[in-house]
């Protein structure tokens, strides 16, 4: 059963300019408890008085939870060049004694070509590479005696760059993660630096995503 400070909670949770606010103290709470109580009411589907939206809201501001947001805010708001990338493709292949020789080779042909984009991230049993389109017949020259698991062409990357702060505050790359998801873009995969991170989706989302990421800045 929903109580009013569960739905108080969760309704600040997608307002961060509120939860900020909240956290630094410069909001009136009667003022917030009347301005948003008819849609607290709307979800509770029941007529609730405005001093126990008063004391919900009193109990958020207190939270530490709402102290983080505002850290990772403040940290959002200082986001880097955001620089997108389009037209590569993702090679998962098994880890082997050849593997590093096969990307050594591939490294030397694609030596001094600023345009190209190459990445490579290695777990313990896999590796994957990206790549722009245009040299993928040429990965799969090098790589054609690799067990190659997948090849995922038309896909497009967002690299964003964090403020040196990133590494000492948690829930950043979860507080970014989380509104992609809210509109429905699907990362294919995360590569990341200590100040900066990649994500790679298709194509056809980089759009929303870039204005996500863009808007993030502006809370």
């Amino acid at each position: 059963m929903k109580t009013i400070a569960s739905c108080v909670t969760s309704y600040i949770k997608t307002k961060p300019y509120l939860s900020s606010a909240l956290s630094d103290g410069i909001i009136n709470l009667t003022s917030l408890a009347r301005q948003i109580q008819p849609d607290i009411e709307k979800i509770l589907r029941k007529s609730i008085k405005k001093g126990a939206i008063v004391m919900a809201l009193k109990r958020v501001s207190d939270n530490t939870e709402f102290t983080a947001t505002h850290k990772i805010i403040r940290v959002i708001k200082n986001l880097g060049d955001i620089t997108v990338r389009s037209s590569l493709v993702d090679y998962n292949f098994s880890i082997s004694d050849s593997l590093l020789l096969a990307q050594s080779n591939l490294l030397k042909d694609i030596e001094g070509k600023k345009e190209i984009f190459y990445t490579s991230t290695r777990g313990v049993a896999e590796c994957n590479i990206i790549v722009s389109d245009n040299i993928s017949s040429l990965v799969d020259e090098l790589f054609s005696k690799e067990i190659c698991h997948s090849k995922v062409k038309n896909l497009s990357s967002i690299t964003i760059k964090l403020p040196t702060e990133n590494v000492t505050i948690p829930g950043i790359y979860y507080f970014i993660f989380q509104r992609l998801s809210w509109e429905g873009v699907n990362i294919n995969e995360v590569i990341s630096t200590s100040n900066e991170f990649t994500i790679l989706m298709d194509d056809d989302q980089v759009n929303i995503a870039f204005e996500v990421i863009k808007n993030l800045k502006g809370l």
